[in-house]
Order: structure tokens, then C-alpha cells, then sequence
């Protein structure tokens, strides 16, 4: 059954959540480091997640069973405790489903702004 959406453009915790997926499978990385990389990613465009956004959107995968949070002390920092985020045992699995279904969101709003574009701007 295909799944109607509610919304006219994806919501920025879902966008954000997408990248937070993918930058998790590439790398073991902590919060710090996911919202350095994200606001890099996308200077050149003016879109710069901010802080409690970025953590809403790790926690909702937390929530989700996707991930989950591992302690380490920070090498070269004694006591330092810095969280990693890691896939838990089935987060590989329901993190693919995810992106499947919200690239499947990303194509009907990218259809919408062309025809937006087309339509508007001829």
C-alpha cells in the first residue's frame, strides 16, 4: 500500500535524521562532530541545522531502536567522556527501510518544486 504524505515538503527532523544515518554508517562519530559536519555540508546552500535540532532528531533514532549512545573517554583528554553513536543489533536494517522510504518523500517534493519551478518561472 503506498503511503499518502501529509505534509508538503519533508519535515527538517526527517531530513535531519537521513544525514545522521548516513554520516553513522561511515564513521563512528560523536555529536560535536555530526553537527560540524552537517553545517559544512551545506554552507554553500544557507542551511545550518542548529544544535537541539540535531540532538532531537539523534534521540528520535534512539527512541526508534536504530541506534544508541556509547561512552568513551576522549583520547588525550583524562575523564573526558565523549558519546558515539552506533547502530544497535537491528539499526543497520530498520536505518536502510527509513532512507528507502524517505528518499521515496525526497522524489515527490523534488517533483513539486520543478513543477513549482516550471509553472512559475518560465
Amino acid at each position: 500500500m503506498e503511503r499518502q504524505s501529509s505534509g508538503f515538503l519533508v519535515k527538517q527532523r526527517a531530513f535531519l535524521k537521513l544525514y545522521l544515518i548516513t554520516l553513522i554508517e561511515n564513521k563512528h562519530l560523536y555529536g560535536l562532530k555530526l553537527r560540524d559536519l552537517l553545517k559544512e555540508e551545506f554552507r554553500d546552500l544557507g542551511y545550518k541545522p542548529n544544535h537541539p535540532e540535531i540532538y532531537k532528531a539523534l534521540h528520535d533514532l534512539i527512541e526508534q531502536g536504530i541506534i544508541y549512545q556509547q561512552k568513551e573517554i576522549k583520547q588525550g583528554a583524562s575523564y573526558q567522556e565523549v558519546v558515539y553513536y552506533q547502530f544497535t543489533a537491528e539499526g543497520k536494517e530498520m536505518a536502510q527501510a527509513y532512507k528507502h522510504q524517505l528518499r521515496v518523500e525526497l522524489e515527490r517534493c523534488l517533483k513539486l518544486l520543478e513543477k513549482a519551478l516550471r509553472d512559475n518561472f518560465h
